[in-house]
């Protein structure tokens, strides 16, 4: 199946799946991305081929991507690979 085109309606679809399923990872995004480490709470509002725009504790944060996505798989691949580049987060655990 080909890949879709970045519209609206996609940026939508993108962000609902993130925010449904992948909640910590947003936040994630907001804390390393984002430049806002101390944040608690984070939505993905938009995604377009520039850039991630997420609410972060009421506030708007725009993260640029490395390069312009070309259509969802690209932004999927880029999500995921943002994700990965960041340090594992804390578990909590024992000293």
């Amino acid at each position: 199946m080909a890949a879709d085109p970045l519209t609206p309606a996609v940026s939508d679809r993108i962000c609902r799946h993130m925010n449904d399923d992948h909640s910590d990872a947003v936040l994630r995004y907001a804390h390393h991305f984002g430049g806002v480490p101390a944040a608690t709470a984070a939505t993905m509002k938009e995604v377009t081929a520039e850039a991630m725009t997420l609410e972060v504790d009421d506030q708007v944060v725009r993260i640029p991507f490395d390069h312009q996505l070309t259509d969802s798989d690209d932004a999927h691949r880029t999500l995921v690979a943002m994700l990965r580049a960041m340090p594992a987060p804390a578990t909590g655990g024992e000293s």
